[in-house]
């Protein structure tokens, strides 16, 4: 009976370091693939269309042309903008924060009626809703005059081509 009370407990503990080997591949398997997954945040680059609407509703439409190094540029797409010659391409930065937040920035001419301009500095501060699209704040503020800064919501949609 002590050989076969042996025998059992030989086969007991195998089985059950064999069964512990696997539950711990299991865990270590959860934990990199949870890794993976929360790891990964949006990606900034490449071309969207930012529609801008500030608090006196007044809209603009503009591209913004995110390259890899945190560069940019920010062209007006505004009807009249070509007209004028206020649609040429402007230097702009960005920087993506914790999480699915970015902030974008750069200067930026609207057009007064039919012959003035309004130049500033647009502020950016928004985050990924999903993947290609992107909702926030922004902050118009004028280069001249002591006329106090312009503040509104934007939509940022990636463009697919």
């Amino acid at each position: 009976m002590d050989a076969t009370n042996r025998n059992y407990r030989c086969l007991f503990v195998v089985t059950f370091f064999m069964q512990l080997r696997l539950l711990i591949l299991c865990l270590i398997g959860q934990l990199c693939c949870a890794g993976l997954a929360h790891g990964q945040s949006p990606n900034m680059t490449g071309r969207w269309t930012i529609d801008v609407t500030f608090a006196a509703g007044v809209q603009h439409s503009l591209r913004f042309d995110a390259q890899p190094s945190g560069k940019g540029t920010f062209q007006l797409l505004d009807p009249k903008a070509h007209v004028w010659g206020a649609d040429k391409p402007s230097e702009a930065t960005w920087k993506q924060g914790e999480g699915n937040a970015v902030t974008f920035s750069g200067p930026m001419e609207f057009l007064i009626g039919n012959v003035g301009r309004d130049a500033g500095r647009l502020m950016f501060k928004g985050k990924f809703e999903n993947p290609d699209f992107i909702t926030g704040e922004v902050e118009f503020s004028p280069q001249m005059g002591e006329r106090p800064s312009k503040h509104g919501t934007f939509k940022a949609v990636r463009n697919k081509n």
